[in-house]
Formats: C-alpha cells, structure tokens, sequence
C-alpha cells in the first residue's frame, strides 16, 4: 500500500485521503503532533472496496478485520514512518517498510 507505486506510493496515498476529505487526518499522522483517530469507514473510503479485498486476501483476513486493523494500526505506521513531521524519499519509505515486514512474526 505505502509501497506500492502502481498506486503511487506514499504521495498517492496522501493524495486519496485528501481528496476523500482525510488531509487533516493523514496531516497529523505525518507531523509531530497528536494522531487523530480514523474510523473503519473512513479508512474503506480512502482506499475503496477493491484495496481492501486485496489486503485482506494478503493478509488472510476478512474485510472487517482488515479495515478495523488499518484503522488501528496506520496512523501509528504513518507516524514512525515519518518522525521529522515530513514525508521521506518513496525509497526511503520502501527501506521501511521492507524492515517493517522483515521483522514481524510472519515475514
């Protein structure tokens, strides 16, 4: 997802949550302040139906799981992933999340 750049990686990801009206939230994940919370539905918004039937069948999930995750669990990537309060180079990004899935329990 953050990776993948047929999707256009971090930027287009910053790009559906701002056209979905998320910016703020994507915004405080980015900075150095308080992550605001993301619900499941708007997570679903962001991203569509598709992406998230994708994640879930990589991730051997069902649908609500996989949502109630990401709403859980990006803004804190997002946050790590940026700890300056900007966005790295997309390779940089990469490099991180490549560690990310090197070292947890599955990868």
């Amino acid at each position: 997802m953050l990776n993948d750049q047929k999707s256009g990686g971090n930027t287009g990801l910053i790009q559906k949550f701002n056209e979905k009206g998320l910016g703020d939230h994507m915004s405080s994940w980015i900075g150095t302040g308080e992550n605001l919370p993301i619900s499941a539905d708007q997570i679903k918004d962001a991203l569509g139906n598709d992406k998230i039937k994708e994640l879930a069948s990589k991730l051997n999930l069902g649908e609500h799981d996989t949502l109630k995750s990401l709403a859980d669990l990006l803004p804190q990537l997002i946050d790590r992933l940026t700890p300056d309060g900007s966005v790295p180079h997309p390779d940089m990004l990469s490099q991180g999340i490549d560690r990310l899935k090197k070292t947890s329990p599955g990868g």
